[in-house]
């Protein structure tokens, strides 16, 4: 059995029911760290319609949530769900703002490691959520 997470006529993701619904229970966790609607809509009769609009928004704000983040327990549980949404990003067609979400944007860190060691260099967490996703991109089929 699987299901279908799409947009309008677009098959983003058909995962097993039991990937679906580790995500979709990821889904909740998120917005509720974010304060924003993902735009993943209920599943119904195994499929799930993605808003755009709302979607692009959750994205974002994701990013910009874990590039504050330089805790390194919080990065490493929220890694693979933020790559398997950057997949959906990715084929939903819509641009990450990745400059928005950078380090260098002055925005305050919250939940700091402590003791805390040297940080990646500027833009490192981004490639390496990018290969992240690309790599997970080949496990994800539509």
């Amino acid at each position: 059995m699987s299901q279908y997470y799409d947009m309008g006529d677009q098959t983003l993701w058909n995962p097993s029911n039991g990937a679906s619904r580790l995500f979709l229970s990821q889904v909740s966790v998120y917005q509720a760290e974010v304060g924003l609607p993902s735009g993943i809509g209920p599943m119904k009769a195994d499929e799930c319609q993605i808003d755009p609009t709302l979607f692009t928004a959750f994205v974002h704000a994701l990013l910009a949530w874990h590039c504050r983040t330089s805790h390194a327990v919080m990065a490493a549980l929220s890694e693979g769900f933020i790559a398997t949404v950057l997949v959906l990003a990715e084929r939903a067609a819509i641009e990450v703002n990745w400059q928005a979400a950078d380090r260098a944007d002055g925005r305050e860190l919250t939940d700091v490691q402590v003791p805390m060691g040297p940080g990646p260099s500027e833009g490192a967490w981004a490639a390496a959520l990018r290969q992240k996703s690309r790599e997970l991109g080949c496990f994800m089929p539509t």
